[in-house]
């Protein structure tokens, strides 16, 4: 040993224990970065940071606005030229794709993980997925009976419907302001479909009946997901199989007989089936969207999506809705751009009182240190 350092030297030994000090910090920052990505994979609250920061309020917005879109048109094609009018069938079609995939997904380990059981009771999620089952299963049935305008104008009474209950569940107000736009909004939207309105007395009672549902579904999915750090794909798998279930409790009761001998050809399987990938992507569109921004927001995205169709079929297709109709989608688009900005100014608002309370507890250390200080030099000067 006494020949070995005397052949290496005080400088050999320094070099070697720098090296044997770097590669145990490297193993530590390894081990940090390994238990970050555990804790943003593997954990509820990291899988709720990652589709924070990736799916924010506008990404989110925009990919359910271009599902939406997608679907419905796949949907009013599938029930119109392919002759397949069972709406609940084909609702309970799109929810069992999703759960395949979803579980396509849990076996490939990339579903989020969900939060512990212990804080969220099965009962919400339970009511979540009867609620969507309903809101799911009525809303294709209003578009299998009513005209895409009607279905459109059905929506306008789901905004008052998800601003009551708020205040009846919640306790939570919105401005005055807010409540104009959305008034202007709602005016503007039945202006630009009222020249669209084929209905019957069976479709215009479906339309009623999926009102509540429809508020109900996006209140909760708002709440579970900014409340109890559900991401929107974790959500889905909860809830899924009991939309499922009661899907097939709903089929006797509002799809008509003759589901069985559907024939099933190439053409009408495959426009199906795509209906069926559209409808997984506006459910977890949707979810992103409501988990990013509020239920009331979400009714407002779907009615600018009804003026956007209107006015790119006038400026695109060269279709003629009227004069009247195109003067509704120009009102509503305004009053969507006065919510929004509101909407934005509240956030800034909230934001920067986050700031000012986190900062705030600091500054006071600092303060009782300066004075302390000055205590202690005068305490000195004294002595």
């Amino acid at each position: 040993m006494g020949l070995l350092d005397s052949l290496l030297g005080n400088n050999a030994r320094r070099f070697i224990k720098r090296k044997d000090s770097d590669a145990g910090e490297a193993g530590r920052a390894l081990e940090e970065l390994r238990g970050s990505l555990y804790n943003d994979i593997r954990t509820s609250e990291g899988a709720k940071r990652q589709q924070q920061r990736f799916c924010g309020p506008v990404v989110a917005m925009t990919f359910n606005f271009m599902a939406a879109v997608g679907v419905i048109m796949a949907n009013k094609l599938v029930m119109k030229k392919v002759g397949f009018n069972f709406p609940i069938f084909l609702t309970l079609i799109h929810y069992s794709t999703s759960w395949i995939l979803l579980g396509i997904l849990r076996a490939s380990s990339l579903l989020p993980v969900s939060p512990p059981s212990k804080t969220t009771p099965f009962a919400p999620l339970f009511s979540l997925g009867v609620v969507m089952a309903f809101a799911s299963g009525l809303a294709n049935a209003s578009l299998n009976q009513n005209s895409v305008g009607f279905y459109q104008m059905s929506k306008i009474a789901v905004t008052p419907s998800i601003v009551l209950a708020e205040f009846v569940i919640f306790r939570k107000t919105i401005s005055y302001k807010k409540v104009l736009a959305l008034v202007v909004v709602s005016g503007g939207v039945a202006v630009a479909t009222v020249e669209d309105l084929e209905f019957n007395f069976f479709g215009a009672c479906i339309a009623i009946a999926w009102i509540v549902p429809s508020a109900i579904n996006k209140i909760l999915w708002s709440d579970l997901q900014q409340q109890a750090n559900w991401t929107a794909l974790g959500l889905m798998w909860k809830t899924t199989p009991v939309t499922v279930l009661f899907l097939v409790a709903l089929m006797p009761c509002l799809d008509p007989p003759g589901v069985l001998s559907f024939r099933w050809d190439l053409y009408s399987s495959s426009a199906i089936f795509l209906t069926a990938l559209l409808g997984f992507l506006l459910q977890w569109s949707g979810a992103l969207a409501l988990g990013a921004t509020s239920a009331t927001s979400h009714v407002v995205l779907g009615q600018f999506k009804s003026c956007v169709i209107l006015l790119g079929g006038f400026l695109i297709f060269g279709s003629d809705p009227g004069f009247v109709s195109i003067c509704g989608a120009i009102t509503a688009l305004a009053g969507m751009s006065v919510y929004t900005s509101l909407n934005l100014q509240e956030s800034r608002e909230k934001l920067i009182f986050q700031l000012q309370t986190q900062t705030l507890p600091l500054s006071k250390p600092k303060a009782i240190s300066e004075t302390t200080t000055r205590d202690e030099a005068g305490t000195a000067n004294a002595a």
